[in-house]
């Protein structure tokens, strides 16, 4: 039977601002989506500014805290070596690997950075909503309970996992913002909607979805904050990724917020449509069938004090209407209905509402993963 490689999880690369390695092992532990028999990693050194060496990498399941089930422990090559070495704002996927995997299993993947990087190297991670441990100077990659001199909540390098898995298996990209990358909900709870979807994929059974969250705390259309913004991110994050049938498209409220303040980088709803309309035709160009997710409410937010503005609240209403009703889209999530105030649209219902009236609580998020209707994949 023909078979294809898909991706079973993700981690947009972006820039860890301020961030620093002396010489560590780190261990990371993704959920994943689907499983299979043979995986394989993709690492990324998108912010570094020289190369980036890994010399070893292992992958096993998880078992608790900073310790590895032994038995399923792999040494994971690249090209036949178990060094990497990265080219400044490149990327590296790793030879196949022979492990079962399971959908929804936790793994532990271990990645031994031999050189001190300083903050000026520009290390690569993106905050992950869970915990990571990172060694004293040494290589414990092969260590069943890892020697942990820090708890830290980035992903370091790690961008992608994929699984070998039958050609009727499609893959479901979830581009968005700090909504899609889950901010202020409860670490190691997988509460992020991208979660909750992969969880009600696995329960409904029948054709199968790998579920990679693309997600990026701050991420804007049209202007770069924090990594690349998602008309120039589209391309690697969404279209290139593996096995991608279906993409969600979940941006525009970090535009309207305008968080640096800066006057050229002030946008019109009508803007954010050409961004968001550039997408749309870009998936479709590609055979991806794409959707499109309404912006959510954040009437007198207080991440940013002074962000919300009738103004604002315009351009969000513009850019819904349009999401729903211009048919650029296979079809609309309507996730500012699911989760406003029936008697006050602008404003997120208190139970969804993680307390700064912009990010949802972990019941709003997983509310979201709800709202999906899973028919779209038939």
């Amino acid at each position: 039977m023909a078979s294809h490689w898909v991706g079973t999880w993700a981690a947009t690369p972006a820039p860890a601002d301020g961030v620093a390695l002396a010489s560590p092992t780190i261990r990371m532990f993704p959920r994943i989506s689907i499983g299979g028999d043979t995986i394989r990693l993709r690492l990324s050194n998108a912010a570094g500014t020289a190369d980036l060496v890994i010399a070893s990498t292992h992958v096993a399941r998880r078992a608790p805290g900073p310790a590895i089930d032994p038995t399923t422990d792999r040494v994971v090559t690249f090209n036949g070596s178990v060094t990497a070495k990265i080219p400044a704002g490149a990327f590296v996927v790793s030879d196949p690997v022979s492990l079962a995997v399971a959908p929804l299993d936790d793994l532990a993947i271990s990645l031994y950075i031999p050189n001190d990087l300083p903050a000026s190297f520009g290390v690569t991670g993106r905050y992950s909503r869970q915990f990571a441990y990172l060694s004293p100077p040494g290589d414990f990659t092969g260590h069943e309970v890892m020697h942990a001199s820090r708890v830290v909540d980035d992903w370091y390098f790690l961008c992608g996992i994929d699984v070998m898995a039958g050609e009727e298996v499609g893959g479901i990209v979830a581009l968005g913002d700090s909504l899609t990358d889950g901010n202020i909900s409860s670490y190691d709870m997988f509460c992020r909607w991208p979660d909750q979807l992969a969880r009600r994929l696995v329960a409904r059974g029948g054709r199968m979805f790998g579920v990679m969250n693309q997600g990026l705390g701050g991420n804007r259309i049209l202007h770069d904050i924090r990594g690349d913004c998602g008309v120039k991110r589209f391309d690697r994050d969404v279209l290139a990724q593996p096995g991608v049938t279906h993409a969600i498209v979940v941006l525009g409220i970090n535009d309207i917020r305008n968080r640096r303040g800066l006057a050229e980088e002030a946008v019109t709803a009508e803007e954010l449509i050409a961004g968001l309309g550039q997408m749309a035709r870009r998936a479709r160009d590609r055979g991806i069938r794409i959707f499109g997710g309404t912006l959510t409410p954040f009437e007198n937010e207080t991440f940013l004090r002074g962000a919300y503005t009738p103004e604002g609240e315009a351009k969000r209403n513009a850019v819904n209407d349009w999401i729903r009703t211009s048919g650029a889209f296979h079809a609309v999530i309507d996730f500012d209905e699911g989760l406003r105030d029936p008697d006050h649209w602008p404003r997120m219902l208190p139970i969804y509402d993680n307390g700064d009236h912009l990010h949802p609580s972990d019941l709003g998020y997983n509310r979201m993963g709800d709202l999906i209707d899973l028919s779209l994949f038939d």
